[in-house]
Order: structure tokens, then sequence, then C-alpha cells
């Protein structure tokens, strides 16, 4: 039985020498992601199909993404303020201290996205879908103090996606 067990260990240290390694590309600095950050940037993006895009550092505050697919992008400390982003796909998407505030988010769909130190101070809602979105505390009982509608592409409340408490009388 011990015989077994080497042969195993070494049958596995084996194919980990011998396969080939996949290139790691998950969160990396800037500087080692090239030319794929940051690389579509203009004032009117709206409609545009921004799958997996990547936002580092980037300046969007007053940029039309309205109405534009961003599931799975990314905004690391990237200003969004101002930004139009009615109707907008932000699933999946992860934004690390990013600044939402004076935003245009309504109707927008941000589900299961990771809103870490990220604000939203003043951010229009009415009808946005945050369904499982990881939000700061701080932030979210600023977002429910302004909840309202209901959002035509998921089918969902705003106020119910934020997991808000029920208004009180």
């Amino acid at each position: 039985m011990a015989h077994l067990g080497r042969l195993l260990g070494l049958a596995v240290a084996l194919l980990l020498i011998l396969s080939p390694l996949a290139p790691a590309w998950g969160i990396t600095a800037p500087e080692l992601r090239g030319a794929s950050a940051n690389a579509v940037i203009s004032q009117d993006l709206h409609g545009r199909q921004l799958q997996g895009a990547e936002y580092i550092k980037a300046d969007l505050a007053g940029v039309d993404l309205s109405a534009s697919d961003l599931t799975g992008a990314v905004f690391n400390t990237s200003n969004l303020s101002g930004a139009d982003l009615r109707g907008a796909i932000l699933q999946d998407v992860v934004a690390f201290a990013s600044q939402f505030n004076g935003a245009d988010l309504r109707n927008a769909v941000l589900e299961n996205g990771l809103f870490m130190q990220s604000s939203f101070t003043d951010a229009r809602i009415s009808g946005a879908d945050f369904t499982d979105a990881v939000v700061e505390r701080g932030q979210l009982a600023q977002l429910c103090r302004r909840a309202n509608g209901h959002n035509s592409i998921t089918n969902r409340d705003t106020r119910v996606s934020l997991n808000c408490p029920r208004p009180k009388g």
C-alpha cells in the first residue's frame, strides 16, 4: 500500500512537470497588462460591446456608456463620475475603489458586481438591478435611501435587489 502511495505521488509530480503551464491571466499589475488596459475610451461609447474591457485608473467622467454591454469589465480606481450608464449591462463587473458619483445608472444591470471601496454619491439608480452585487455597507445605506423603480431588463425591483429594509410607515 505504501508503494502505491509513492507511485501515485510520482505520477502526479510527473504530470505537473511535463504538462505545459497556462499563462496567468488573473488580476495583475496594469504595467503587465499592456495595451489591453484602457484601450477603448472616448466620450461616446453608447451601445458598445465592451465585455471584459479593462479600465485601470481611467478617466471615464461624463462618458456615455448607455446601453453598452460591460459584462465582466474591470474598473480599478477609475472615475465614472457623471457617466451615463443608463440601461448598461454591468454583470460580473469588478470595480475596486472607483467613483460612480453622480453617474446615471437608471435601468442598469449590476448583477454579481463587486464594488469594493467604490462610491455612488448622488448616483441616479431608479430601476437599477443590484442583485447579488457587493457594495460597501455605508454606500449601501446611501443607495437604499434613493432606491426606487423596477428594472425593465431583469424585471426586478431596485430596493429588493439591494436588500434594502422596508420603508417605515
